[in-house]
């Protein structure tokens, strides 16, 4: 039995991918519901007028009257609900809602709900796998590949979602059986007045969990609990009392739960420290929804990471190649700096630059300094991460990302790292951050 009203009039407001899956669920439940779309020829209205001829669709600038002839309005996570015409309707009695709301109203299978600034699709797609490798039935998805409503089944036993901030906005009430914010630093600053509006739509992902997992090493991870609420721990230190950690033993470290040591940190295909926290993350989420260990480790040990995601591209002249092209914020790249830093024997060739959304780059100064031999800027706001980096290592400037690879590879010695980590997006110029990496992957793969 669908948990949706007969008799409400509804709106889709955006019709890309979640928009569409948002479309199909109200058709198969034969409920009433229009499409708004901000865009003249948004991507799936050619979709919509084959499959759903009868749905009335209004593209271009947002009419408020149509908008308000709705009891809902499920809003796209890519339009601002600060748009002058979501507003106006919200301020008429009209709810604004979204897809993720509709779907913890109908899912009937427990909920790990995962968001953070960085590290959310390695650690959605790691408990997925943990999960499979447990023989559950489990389904991956949100704001990763597949949208939620399209996983909606009676067959599934677990889902595993990645959700980002622009989803919770709108999700009032997400009843996971366990959720996490697992980092958060500045990002999507173009959106939010700032960290703490940032922070307070991410912490939405709590609300009706049944039990919370926090990063130790970040205290905005931390929701404000009530008593008796389980609460899972991770972090990079030795962990305590319902924590997970590293421990040293004779000379080797190892991935812990409180004081049982599971696996060697040298047996992760995953390299660096920010991979070691993934880790521990996902070990910390799938605990806590009764996954045994040995199916867990058994996932790790297998589990190369993703594409894009700090991926090892080649090795060249004793100079390894990394593509962290989905690093768009600057917390991202810090993990990656940082935790591929911490890693080898030289030193990181940093490529950054792009589309910085309104972020501040000094917090990559220090870190650039102690594990950067250079780095070589591109993009739109190559001239304000200049400015944050100043002269802590020497910065090249190029005007493509051919040219980076070509300055990379004279500037590289034996024992260092070349890494694509550009603190920023890539719509500058670039269709979308697959497209930065990929280039950048082919580049690399082409160098004699």
């Amino acid at each position: 039995m669908s948990l949706i009203a007969s008799d409400h009039f509804r709106i889709v407001v955006g019709l890309g991918k979640s928009g569409m899956s948002l479309v199909r669920f109200l058709a198969n439940r034969g409920v009433s519901f229009a499409v708004a779309d901000t865009r003249e020829n948004p991507p799936e209205l050619a979709t919509l007028r084959r499959d759903y001829p009868q749905v009335d669709v209004r593209c271009g600038e947002l009419d408020v009257e149509f908008l308000c002839r709705a009891d809902e309005l499920y809003v796209s996570p890519g339009l601002a609900l600060a748009t002058p015409a979501l507003q106006a309707a919200a301020a008429r009695g009209v709810k604004l809602s979204g897809d993720i709301e509709l779907f913890a109203r109908n899912a009937k299978a427990p909920i790990v709900a995962i968001s953070g600034s960085n590290a959310k699709s390695t650690v959605t797609t790691l408990v997925g796998e943990m999960a499979a490798a447990a023989g559950k039935r489990v389904a991956v998805g949100g704001n990763l590949g597949t949208p939620a409503l399209d996983l909606l089944s009676d067959d599934v036993e677990l889902y595993v979602m990645e959700l980002s901030s622009f989803q919770l906005e709108t999700t009032d009430h997400l009843g996971a059986e366990v959720a996490t914010v697992l980092n958060v630093s500045e990002d999507h600053m173009d959106r939010y007045s700032g960290l703490p509006a940032y922070h307070l739509a991410k912490h939405r992902i709590f609300r009706g969990a049944r039990q919370v997992v926090f990063n130790r090493q970040d205290a905005l991870t931390r929701p404000l609990l009530g008593e008796g609420m389980p609460c899972w721990s991770f972090g990079l230190g030795v962990p305590d009392f319902k924590g997970f950690g590293l421990r040293e033993e004779n000379g080797e470290k190892y991935l812990a739960f409180e004081f049982q040591i599971l696996m060697p940190v040298r047996e992760l295909k995953i390299r660096g420290a920010h991979n070691q926290a993934n880790a521990l993350a996902a070990l910390a989420l799938g605990h806590a929804v009764g996954l045994p260990f040995d199916a867990m480790l058994s996932a790790l040990r297998t589990f190369a990471g993703l594409e894009h995601r700090c991926q090892w591209v080649r090795d060249l002249d004793g100079v390894a190649w990394y593509n962290d092209s989905k690093a768009t914020n600057v917390g991202a790249a810090l993990a990656a700096i940082e935790g591929l830093g911490a890693d080898i024997d030289g030193k990181l060739v940093l490529i950054a630059g792009g589309d910085g959304k309104g972020a501040d780059f000094k917090d990559l100064r220090d870190p650039v300094a102690a594990n950067c031999r250079a780095v070589v800027l591109m993009g739109r706001d190559r001239e304000l991460i200049a400015q944050a980096l100043g002269d802590a290592v020497p910065l090249v400037r190029v005007a493509s990302l051919d040219e980076a690879v070509q300055q990379c590879r004279a500037l590289a010695q034996p024992g260092d790292a070349v890494l694509l980590s550009p603190a920023c997006a890539s719509f500058d110029m670039f269709k979308n951050y697959e497209e930065r990496g990929q280039l950048f992957a082919q580049a690399a793969e082409d160098l004699a």
